[in-house]
């Protein structure tokens, strides 16, 4: 699983380090960054997954832009940005993943790239072994080596400069170089780091999408357009739809009986996202995801992501709250901490709603962090809730989000 995210020159982010946890709250007022922190890791899926460097940023006719592109990539006046990624090993292990890219004449270009393996040993220093590109004024530009405590030195310059290409990622390349002599470590630590990464859902919905017949599909794609089709293409035997409805029952109004999505036309291709409302008189009313609210909508696609993605998944939501009244707010943070809990899925979610900072409670401060930006230089940082000094007498004088609303922290942030 990931543990921090490191961003350096990255958008509006000079240094800063996002901490993961099961559950991680991101929360900081309008253009405070939490989208640009969200968009580093969709950058970095990108990449992973094999895209060109400079399409993973502008996009193309199948992929949208990073907002602000080549030109606000990196934080001005820099040409070079960085992100890297702890991931959580095996047996007291970690891997440090760091990709530098070079912004140069409209051009993105891979600079520097360094996947780290950590052992800790109490007895002993730590142990790495390294797969990284070098200098790229190198007269070797990709190199694997292993260093274990200085003792012991790999270099495999069995031409590596085959790779050499600046527009990947090495680790999206790692077919080509299978069939090379590399440590078992490094190999482990390269699908470690892949499989995590690839991983990696960012879940933005958009309710007037989800409202039309789509095909029958495998994965939820970001803005759960395709809802109807996921849940019509899912075995029976995964029983999805009755925890879908015993959720939504759970509703303050307790309307909903059932939802549920059903192939439709002769062909059987396509579906449509269908609900049964119960009311009090006994009558039961079919409607279809035309008819549904944004909220509901919205609820939904959360709960489909969080039931269909693989188990050890980061799923980032942004503004997980959208749309929903405030009844249904602290319904919805419980429904995510359970299944996150059942399914081993770590959430990350943004927000700045002061309705749903009310619901959490003193239990998730340690999971909280604030985006916020320096007051003299403007660029963004992050901080943990609990660092706040004065935190035990904002909290006095008010809720967490009634002090959030009146722009508290961020003043006890900027002193």
């Amino acid at each position: 699983m990931l543990k921090e995210i490191h961003f350096k020159n990255w958008k509006s982010f000079k240094n800063a380090t996002l901490y993961i946890d099961q559950i991680t709250v991101l929360i900081g007022t309008n253009a405070s960054g939490k989208t640009n922190l969200v968009e580093g890791l969709e950058f970095l899926r990108r990449l992973i997954n094999g895209k060109e460097v400079q399409t993973a940023l502008v996009g193309d006719s199948s992929l949208s832009s990073i907002r602000g592109g080549l030109e606000w990539a990196a934080l001005k006046p820099e040409n070079k940005f960085t992100i890297s990624l702890l991931v959580e090993g095996n047996e007291n292990t970690d891997y440090f993943y760091s990709v530098t890219v070079e912004l140069v004449s409209n051009q993105a270009e891979i600079f520097a790239e360094q996947l780290t393996y950590i052992k800790y040993n109490p007895d002993s220093k730590e142990h790495f072994i390294k797969i990284k590109r070098t200098d790229v004024d190198s007269e070797i530009n990709f190199a694997f080596e292993a260093d274990y405590s200085n003792k012991e030195k790999i270099y495999n310059p069995e031409s590596l400069l085959a790779l050499s290409n600046p527009h990947f990622s090495i680790l999206s390349m790692q077919d080509r170089f299978r069939h090379l002599p590399i440590p078992e470590k490094i190999k482990v630590g390269i699908n470690t780091v892949i499989d995590v990464v690839q991983n990696i859902f960012v879940l933005n919905p958009i309710p007037a999408n989800m409202r039309n017949y789509t095909p029958l599909s495998s994965h939820l794609s970001c803005d759960a357009s395709n809802i109807a089709g996921v849940l019509a293409n899912l075995p029976k035997d995964k029983n999805i739809e009755n925890i879908l409805s015993s959720y939504l029952k759970e509703l303050p109004q307790g309307d909903i009986r059932r939802v549920f999505a059903e192939p439709v036309g002769k062909i059987g291709n396509d579906a449509m996202l269908y609900c049964e409302e119960e009311w009090k008189n006994g009558e039961t009313i079919l409607i279809d995801a035309h008819t549904m609210s944004d909220g509901t909508l919205h609820f939904l696609a959360i709960l489909v992501a969080l039931l269909t993605r693989p188990e050890g998944s980061q799923i980032v939501i942004e503004d997980v709250d959208n749309g929903l009244h405030p009844s249904r707010i602290g319904l919805l943070f419980k429904i995510i901490k359970d299944i996150g809990e059942q399914r081993n899925i770590d959430i990350l979610v943004t927000t700045h709603n002061p309705a749903l900072l009310d619901n959490l409670g003193p239990e998730m401060v340690p999971y909280v962090e604030i985006v916020h930006r320096h007051i003299e230089t403007g660029t963004s940082q992050i901080t943990l809730l609990e660092e706040i000094d004065n935190l035990p007498k904002l909290l006095a004088s008010g809720t967490l989000g009634r002090i959030t609303m009146h722009g508290k922290l961020e003043k006890s942030l900027n002193g």
